[in-house]
């Protein structure tokens, strides 16, 4: 497995596979348990949503386990049960994503059942209409949802007008127009052996996985047809929206640009992000914020990068009446980032957690398969698996106060709030 001591390279451990028909992925094997983890990602997402009807790859991940081939909605589910085997499939905004999970023994079922769920799936009308009808009520459900309602007003405020502003899930008025008809369409130009990356680990060697991949995904198109997503910077920057909702707390939501993945400060900012708000009891938003004024439970921040905009993003919850003065904590401790960067026992302290947690990412198969698919996904080789430690190690001073510049520049943030705050 992956998560090795820090002397054994990871990168050895991992195999670069290609079937006879020249798809690609990365395998790790291991006979330590009888078990088959494989993890894979069509490019395209949420982002490929049609103008209006929001929520169309997200409904359609719902639906690619919901019946295929020979086996109706109940059939395949119950032909997955009988040989304890999982298959499911998710949609974020750059990417549809498969995984599945069998023991070795039950691999042919397994792979076969997977290549009817991504080659054919029935989209039925009734899983149709059900998974559209639970998606709408997890919608409903979470109108009076500070939370919910301030991630998505903090979206929309940011990317107007661009896919990232859309809710991946769509919304209450467009599920209804979406159809069997734009599920098979999105299905056809989404679904190509050039867009897809690949991840296995487990009890199966090179040789066998090429084989299996090859009648999973050998009959799909080789190129896709997607529709381009337009570069998408951050709007709004300096700016505050309240959403009201009568209840005694407020939902804050707040952010920046963000730098890109491959961007050369990206790991100087990362180590920064720990700093403030990535951290668990060592950051300083939690200490600022929480231990100190108990201004709130908790609070983080992260750094989010997607295909085509990057962004720093935050978030709270707090009393109402304590909201404003929560703001003025983090905006505060965002502007001191920026003008004198972290301390030398703060950017050490970060270096040394983010390099020491780097193993916990990999403790079991199905996580090792998500990292390494999401790897290939950002378009990293194999050899970042024992780079990125050193990447992190090398970080100084001097780095992180350039990083720091950069991201919080003024200070100024894209500030988005549900509830009843007072004092703004």
């Amino acid at each position: 497995m992956l998560a090795t001591a820090e002397s054994t390279s990871r990168a050895s451990m991992v195999q670069k596979t290609v079937s006879s028909g020249g798809i690609e992925s990365w395998l790790v094997e291991d006979y330590t348990v009888p078990l088959i983890a494989l993890e894979f990602a069509f490019k395209g997402g949420a982002a490929q949503d049609p103008p209006g009807k929001p929520g169309t790859a997200m409904l359609l991940a719902g639906l690619l386990d919901e019946g295929a081939g020979s086996y109706d909605a109940e059939g395949f589910h119950r032909a997955l049960d009988e040989s304890a085997i999982e298959i499911s499939f998710s949609a974020d905004r750059d990417m549809l994503t498969g995984r599945m999970q069998t023991l070795s023994w039950n691999a042919d079922r397994a792979f076969t059942l997977l290549r009817l769920a991504v080659t054919e799936a029935r989209l039925d009308e009734e899983p149709f209409e059900r998974v559209r009808g639970q998606i709408a009520a997890s919608l409903k459900r979470e109108i009076n949802d500070p939370d919910f309602v301030a991630g998505r007003r903090f979206r929309a405020l940011a990317y107007p007008g661009h896919p990232y502003g859309r809710p991946v899930r769509g919304e209450l008025a467009s599920l209804p127009g979406l159809t069997r008809t734009g599920l098979v369409a999105m299905r056809s130009s989404m679904f190509a052996r050039d867009n897809l990356k690949i991840a296995a680990v487990g009890a199966i060697e090179a040789a066998t996985l090429g084989c299996r991949l090859e009648d999973v995904f050998g009959s799909l198109p080789q190129k896709p047809e997607l529709v381009p997503v337009a570069e998408a910077a951050l709007s709004g920057t300096g700016t505050r929206h309240v959403e009201v909702i009568d209840l005694p707390q407020s939902a804050i939501r707040f952010g920046r640009e963000g730098l890109a993945r491959k961007d050369p400060d990206f790991i100087a900012a990362t180590v920064l992000n720990h700093i403030l708000g990535g951290g668990i009891f060592s950051a300083r938003l939690f200490r600022e914020v929480r231990e100190k004024r108990g201004r709130a439970y908790s609070i983080s921040s992260q750094l989010v990068t997607h295909d085509h905009a990057a962004l720093f993003f935050g978030s709270t919850s707090t009393k109402n009446e304590r909201a404003a003065d929560s703001l003025a904590i983090i905006e505060n401790e965002i502007l001191d980032l920026s003008e004198n960067g972290p301390t030398e026992d703060e950017l050490d302290n970060a270096k040394q957690y983010l390099i020491g947690s780097y193993p916990l990412r990999f403790d079991t198969s199905t996580r090792i398969a998500s990292q390494l698919t999401a790897l290939q996904m950002e378009g990293f080789g194999i050899e970042y698996l024992d780079e990125r430690n050193r990447l992190i190690a090398a970080v100084t001073l001097e780095d992180a106060r350039r990083a720091a510049e950069r991201l919080f520049g003024n200070g100024k943030l894209l500030i988005a709030i549900a509830g009843r705050p007072k004092g703004l």
